[in-house]
C-alpha cells in the first residue's frame, strides 16, 4: 500500500511541476541537483473518516519535500508551486515547521528550504464472516467515561494543534489553543492501549499504565527540540 501512495504523490508532483525528476531517496548532497525529493521520513497513525463503512486500517505517511535546480531561484520556484498546490488537496496535510537540525545532520546535508507532506493510506480488511445466532441475545452495557488532558511543552507552554490518538480505539483529536484535548467517551475499566501525541515532528507514546483509570485530566509534557 505504501508503494501505491508513492506513485500517487509522484504523479501529483509531475502534474504540478512538469519535466522535473522525482526521487524518493534522501536529499542530494551535491549542490544544484535538479528535481524534487520525496523522502519518506516517518509513518504515523491516522483516524479513519467517519463515512468509512468497511473495516479498514489507516496510516499517515510523512514525506520530506525538497527541491533543487540549476539555481536557487529555480529550486525556490519548484518548492513554492508544490507547497501551494499541496494545500489545495483535501486529504494532504502540509507542515511548514522546519525539521530539527538533527534530521539534516542524520541525512548528511545542510539545512535547506523544505516542507513535510502528510498523506493518508487506507487498507481495507475483508469483512469477517458472521455466524448465525442460535442463542438468545444478551446485551450488557459497558460504562463509558470521558478522557481529558493537556499537552504542554517546555516551561509548561500549551501546545495547540497537537494530534492525540488512541490507536486501539481508532480515535484521534487535536488540542485547542490551551493545549487541551477531550475524548468524550472511552470504555471505563477497560485497557485503552497506548496514547500517542504528535506535534511539530515529535511523537510521544504514553503507556497504558500511565493513563488514568477514572475520569480526570491527564497532563502530558512533550519535550520539543529546537529547530
Amino acid at each position: 500500500m505504501i508503494e501505491t501512495a508513492d506513485q500517487r504523490v509522484k504523479a501529483w508532483v509531475e502534474g504540478v511541476v512538469r519535466h522535473a525528476p522525482v526521487s524518493f531517496g534522501p536529499p542530494e548532497r551535491a549542490a544544484g541537483a535538479a528535481g524534487v525529493g520525496l523522502y519518506l521520513l516517518e509513518l504515523g497513525p491516522a483516524p479513519l473518516p467517519r463515512e468509512q463503512g468497511r473495516p479498514a486500517t489507516r496510516l499517515q505517511l510523512c514525506y520530506l519535500v525538497t527541491t533543487g535546480g540549476e539555481s536557487p531561484e529555480r529550486a525556490h520556484a519548484l518548492l513554492g508551486a508544490l507547497v501551494f498546490a499541496a494545500q489545495e488537496q483535501a486529504d494532504f496535510e502540509v507542515e511548514l515547521a522546519p525539521p530539527p537540525l538533527a534530521v539534516w545532520a542524520a541525512l548528511g546535508v545542510l539545512p535547506q528550504p523544505a516542507f513535510r507532506l502528510r498523506v493518508p493510506v487506507t487498507r481495507e480488511r475483508p469483512a469477517p464472516s458472521v455466524p448465525r445466532v442460535t442463542q438468545p441475545l444478551v446485551v450488557r452495557a459497558v460504562p463509558a467515561v470521558a478522557l481529558r488532558g493537556r499537552v504542554l511543552g517546555p516551561g509548561d507552554v500549551p501546545i495547540a494543534q497537537a494530534q492525540v490518538a488512541l490507536p486501539s480505539l481508532d480515535l484521534c483529536v487535536p488540542t485547542d489553543a490551551q493545549g487541551r484535548f477531550h475524548f468524550a467517551s472511552v470504555p471505563a475499566g477497560t485497557p485503552l492501549g497506548r496514547l500517542e501525541v504528535r506535534a511539530r515532528g515529535e511523537v510521544l507514546s504514553v503507556r497504558p499504565e500511565e493513563l488514568p483509570t477514572e475520569a480526570g485530566a491527564l497532563r502530558i509534557r512533550l519535550a520539543l527540540k529546537e529547530a
